[in-house]
């Protein structure tokens, strides 16, 4: 194993032709030049210098050392530049995955801080569902997922990983805008026990059959899809009503949908999960702080 500053000696003493000159251009004495360039030839088993007169040359594995020096040093030189950028937030990497309503609301308000911030930093983002998105991260294919819980329906969070609190996101129900109910403030959902559903992805569809059970009735689930949008579109045409979360409110994309919170409140839980050892990775650790602080800003409203 080499030591660098034992290679960046050398590559001076053969730039300069002699132990004296080097030691005058990196400040050292001759001695300690001396001293570096035996470990050096300890360190790769034979000698690196032959005298010749009042001269030294090269010997073979000296020759070929000497041709892999400027690129070893010039090596460690960009390596040094990186790390320098990576620590100083100049440049980086984060692979983000996130539930959709979530990749539509608190991921670009933080993307768009950290491009203001710190232009050098790209972020990845990649949408799914937890707990999938969990093992994403256990299994190295992303930094930092954004995942929820229901109260009722909590899951297991794999050891490796840190959980974040980033915020209650209160349950909304989304209904056509003339429906009757949609002059109150608030709902109740055993009220709405006569309706049909259209019911989101798998783990909202069980936090919401769990709570109608809670109040004793089964809902009459009429569509169920995982697309926004398309649950949007659905209640808009009259075709049922929907248990989303209050973050949907963000992007209702119909004028003729309005959204109504339910009374008493039921909420779901949104944090970020991460690997401990990335909390100590500058950029993401920005990352996480952009996230909770556009999680605040919609605690607040």
């Amino acid at each position: 194993m080499f030591d660098s500053r034992h290679i960046r000696t050398f590559h001076e003493v053969v730039r300069t032709g002699s132990y004296s000159a080097a030691a005058r251009e990196l400040g050292y004495t001759q001695p300690a030049i001396t001293q570096q360039m035996k470990a050096l030839e300890r360190s790769v088993g034979t000698p690196l210098f032959v005298r010749a007169g009042r001269r030294m040359r090269l010997t073979e594995a000296g020759e070929t050392l000497a041709r892999h020096a400027g690129v070893i040093l010039d090596s460690i030189a960009a390596a040094h530049r990186q790390m320098s950028a990576l620590t100083g937030l100049r440049s980086g990497r984060v692979r983000v995955c996130a539930f959709p309503s979530a990749a539509a609301t608190l991921v670009p308000e933080t993307l768009a801080a950290l491009a203001v911030e710190h232009p050098g930093v790209r972020v990845e983002l990649q949408e799914g569902e937890p707990p999938e998105t969990l093992e994403k991260v256990v299994r190295g294919e992303c930094d930092v997922t954004l995942a929820f819980t229901y109260p009722g329906l909590r899951e297991q969070v794999p050891d490796e990983l840190v959980e974040i609190p980033l915020m209650e996101d209160q349950l909304t129900v989304l209904m056509p805008a003339g429906h009757p109910m949609a002059r109150r403030r608030a709902v109740r959902l055993a009220e709405l026990s006569e309706e049909r559903w259209i019911a989101g992805c798998p783990r909202c569809r069980a936090n919401f059959l769990h709570e109608c059970a809670e109040l004793g009735f089964a809902p009459d689930i009429a569509f169920t899809t995982d697309d926004n949008l398309v649950i949007q579109s659905l209640v808009a045409e009259g075709l049922g009503v929907a248990m989303m979360p209050g973050l949907v409110l963000d992007f209702l994309a119909h004028r003729k949908v309005t959204g109504r919170a339910l009374d008493p409140a039921s909420r779901r839980r949104v944090c970020a999960y991460v690997l401990r050892e990335h909390l100590e990775i500058p950029a993401t650790a920005q990352v996480l702080d952009g996230l909770r602080t556009a999680a605040t800003n919609r605690v607040g409203c």
